[in-house]
């Protein structure tokens, strides 16, 4: 079993587990679910630096990256320091994050937040409005194109927009009008393996209007420039920082420095 397979059926049975602790109604009766949720795309559109800075505390292929960080601490400097938008991974079990994350990351935030995880069912998306999001990731891999859509639209109507991600040319099919951002994700989640050169493969194959967000393995300034002549509007970037005792010092070092290393 790929190491995707194992983290969507440990996400189905996680999903199952609590739904039956809270209800849909319930999630959507808490006080952030009323909040007015602020526009990723069009901050992305507007940005100078583009950098969705991510909280990120472990992956499936390299563990703990940095386990002692503190969300809000990390999501604070990010926001002070230039970030268009910031990711909050809310996996437990493979990215060593919670939705706990995501409620603190908002209390400190007053950009918009992406919910970073493998969605599956509409119950996360109402999890992604209770716990204060703006945005929720859509992975081509994890779905069929049919699931992708439905999502789609159940996540606007409640006001979410979508980064659909996608990493193979056979999944050019899932980009629609309806996908807010389209993010090519440099990392093959089957194997892990990551090569920046899939954002320049794949780019002039999206359409124009999409606006682009290249995800993962973004280490240069040099490639921010390159992407960006391409037409990307958005760099996704985790790791990198997180391996710092202070992530939000490497953001600093690729704004003030205009290097990203």
């Amino acid at each position: 079993m790929s190491v995707l397979n194992r983290i969507l059926k440990t996400k189905q049975e996680e999903v199952t587990e609590r739904k039956n602790r809270i209800s849909e109604r319930d999630l959507m009766s808490t006080l952030l679910a009323g909040r007015q949720r602020l526009s990723m795309r069009k901050a992305l559109e507007e940005s100078a630096t583009g950098i969705i800075a991510e909280f990120k505390r472990k992956s499936p292929s390299g563990g703990f990256i940095h386990e002692a960080a503190g969300v809000q601490e990390v999501v604070g400097g990010y926001v002070r320091n230039g970030a268009a938008a910031c990711s909050v991974l809310t996996d437990t079990d493979y990215f060593g994050g919670s939705l706990l994350d995501l409620a603190m990351a908002r209390r400190v935030s007053d950009i918009p937040l992406l919910r970073k995880d493998f969605i599956v069912d509409f119950y996360q998306l109402a999890e992604a409005v209770a716990y204060g999001a703006d945005a929720v990731l859509l992975i081509a891999a994890a779905l069929s194109p049919a699931q992708c859509r439905e999502l789609a639209d159940a996540a606007h109507g409640l006001g979410l927009e979508i980064l659909l991600e996608i990493h193979r040319e056979e999944e050019l099919e899932y980009v629609s009008p309806e996908m807010d951002m389209v993010g090519i994700n440099n990392r093959n989640l089957t194997t892990f393996e990551t090569d920046i050169y899939t954002s320049f493969r794949l780019a002039s194959q999206v359409p124009v209007a999409c606006l682009k967000v290249a995800e993962s393995g973004i280490r240069a300034m040099e490639t921010v420039v390159g992407l960006r002549r391409l037409g990307f509007r958005g760099f996704l970037i985790g790791e990198h920082f997180m391996r710092e005792a202070q992530p939000a010092q490497a953001l600093i070092r690729g704004v003030k420095r205009n290097a990203i290393n």
